[in-house]
């Protein structure tokens, strides 16, 4: 074990038998070490193990360039910055050096002059692994002198140098991120004869500015990503680099709603006062996620744009503080989130989305509001019977009856601010409710008694058994048929 605090330079290095490695041996080798102990090489990335993450694992096995190609909100730049974590903690260059410089194998100018004028006496200092990530988000004004390089006239003037010594280069990001990890995000965006700069750099390892016969055989990871929406849209990967990248991986949203919950409750922002305060029961995570389910299944939103997970992470946060914010208004220390806190979700799905013609015609508000109806009606039978099958079988016994008559004849405001004893106290008022719990959900109690009675109310709505109606500061729910009765002609001109 190389004790890196007492080496400070290169003799001392060499007594204490370091020897080189490219950054693809080290992450190869830490990889090896890592899935031989059996750990989790990228802990914070969820719903890859038998897909995304292997196909990872064999591009650094390999010692690959990769390319992540996948919609947005994938994951894909957290498995490059993951990938940070298969470095080795330090390692040593030569103190002073713009690219980084090995002491044992310098590239630039300025160490193999100073290695030359010191000899076994060069400076060594230590590099941790986080200081070798390098990532640029690729956009239409990146230019050359950006990424590779370029001459620097103020460096020649105030070092007399002619613009022919190449001392008077100022280097880019790329050799400056000379054995580390690169990571160029959106690679589509970038500009195709930019692109082009790339070449010699994935091919040959070395790079050419301004016509200087530069060989810096430069030792980096590239890490790409791109949507592939991008390729038609805004540009394209050209052909002769993406040849040039050797794994090219594609991504995928989640494949079921309980890797779709963990990833949300794991990215999720809450602050403190919120998680004491504010009670989140589990099939709110449930509707939550719902929505995005059915979001990238609708024909009114744009499913080339993809629908990113950070929309349920967004709208997680939006609920929870819609919440938050009644209990300050109301004065309750403590609350719960309700079924109509969903609805306060809205400006996250809206922001999120891209839509179609037809979503278009529909308007923002009226397709996020659809989504929220279709994840409840989705979700409404793993709880309580499905309306649907019970018309179809013409079921006698049908548990919703008494509920129904009694919307026939009254309605319900469930108003945002309502305080929880207020809440309450009208969900109680509506007869059918208690004997419906305590038919199906025997054991709930407290808060999750009230919750899955507003459930009750707003799944019998999507359902039309009932009337559900949006107001500015709640929602109605009255008889089906009134609602029907109170549409005006306008209402169905339109």
């Amino acid at each position: 074990m190389i004790e890196y605090h007492k080496i400070k330079t290169l003799k001392q290095l060499e007594k204490a038998g370091y020897t080189s490695k490219t950054v693809k041996e080290e992450l190869r080798d830490n990889l090896i070490e890592k899935l031989k102990k059996g750990e989790n090489v990228f802990p914070n990335i969820l719903g890859y193990d038998n897909t995304v993450i292997p196909a990872v694992q064999n591009a650094i096995l390999a010692k690959h360039n990769i390319n992540l190609l996948g919609l947005r909100g994938q994951a894909k730049t957290s498995i490059a910055r993951d990938m940070v974590g298969l470095l080795d903690e330090y390692i040593p260059v030569i103190e002073g050096s713009e690219l980084n410089d090995d002491p044992l194998d310098p590239i630039s100018r300025f160490g193999i002059d100073l290695l030359a004028e010191k000899g076994e006496e060069t400076p060594v200092a230590w590099l941790h692994r986080n200081d070798r990530y390098t990532e640029k988000l690729a956009t239409p004004d990146v230019t050359v002198a950006d990424l590779i390089g370029d001459l620097d006239p103020i460096k020649a003037a105030n070092l007399k140098l002619s613009y022919s010594d190449e001392r008077v280069i100022h280097f880019g990001l790329v050799p400056k991120a000379h054995r580390g990890l690169f990571v160029i995000n959106e690679l589509p965006d970038l500009q195709a004869r930019i692109q082009v700069a790339l070449f010699n750099i994935l091919q040959e390892g070395d790079i050419q500015i301004r016509g200087f016969k530069l060989r810096l055989p430069l030792d980096i990871q590239f890490v790409f990503t791109a949507n592939p929406e991008d390729y038609t849209n805004r540009g394209s990967i050209i052909t002769p680099l993406k040849d040039r990248i050797q794994s090219q991986i594609i991504t995928h949203y989640p494949n079921s709603l309980e890797i779709s919950k963990e990833i949300t409750k794991q990215e999720a922002r809450l602050s403190q006062a919120q998680k004491e305060s504010v009670h989140i029961p589990e099939f709110m995570y449930d509707l939550i996620e719902q929505v995005a389910i059915e979001a990238r299944k609708s024909e009114f939103i744009d499913q080339k744009s993809g629908v990113s997970a950070r929309l349920t992470i967004s709208a997680f946060e939006s609920m929870v503080s819609a919440a938050e914010r009644r209990a300050l208004i109301s004065g309750d220390n403590k609350t719960y989130v309700r079924l109509s806190d969903l609805y306060a979700v809205i400006p996250a799905i809206t922001g999120k989305v891209e839509l179609v013609y037809e979503g278009e015609q529909e308007g923002a508000q009226s397709v996020a509001s659809m989504l929220l109806g279709k994840a409840i009606r989705k979700q409404f039978p793993t709880y309580f019977p499905d309306p649907e099958m019970l018309k179809r079988r013409k079921e006698a016994d049908n548990p919703y009856v008494q509920i129904i008559q009694w919307f026939s004849k009254r309605e319900l405001d469930l108003m945002m601010n309502d305080s929880d004893k207020e809440y309450q106290k009208k969900l109680d008022e509506v007869k059918g409710l208690d004997a419906l719990l305590k038919r199906y959900h025997p054991q709930s109690k407290d808060e999750q008694k009230y919750i899955l009675k507003e459930l009750v109310l707003h799944g019998l709505g999507e359902y039309s058994l009932i009337g559900k109606n949006s107001m500015e500061e709640g929602m109605s729910f009255t008889d089906i048929l009134g609602e029907l009765f109170s549409t005006s002609p306008e209402d169905f001109e339109e």
